[in-house]
């Protein structure tokens, strides 16, 4: 379906966009994240950050608050603790699951071994 008017394009300022590469290069911090983290399209930010290096975008002036780098860091620290909770949880599951398997393994080869006895 077909928008009335005119499209509207955000303009965002060389500031904007070089801090959004500086944090888009920071270690363990992934591009759509931090595009996510700004609603702006990955895409555009891989373009930045293609610019940043092709010169077109100067990045000398983008700086990062305290605020921004503890929060980073403090996201990083739970992406962390999450995808272990994740590994323990598949662990856990596994191990139900052979608990169980094992027990109606051994209910069912008693229940044999009672019948076979019943008709001596």
């Amino acid at each position: 379906m077909a928008r009335a008017g005119p499209r509207k394009v955000a303009r965002y300022a060389d500031q904007f966009k070089a801090t959004a590469v500086k944090l888009s290069g920071l270690p363990g911090v992934l591009i759509k994240d931090v595009a996510e983290a700004l609603d702006i399209h990955p895409f555009m930010l891989s373009l930045w950050r293609k610019e940043v290096r092709d010169g077109v975008i100067v990045a000398r002036g983008a700086k990062l608050d305290v605020q921004t780098k503890a929060e980073l860091k403090r996201l990083k620290e739970l992406e962390r603790r999450y995808k272990l909770l994740k590994e323990e949880h598949e662990l856990l599951k596994k191990a139900i699951r052979f608990a169980s398997d094992r027990k109606r393994k051994c209910s069912s080869s008693s229940k044999q071994t009672g019948s076979s006895a019943k008709s001596r």
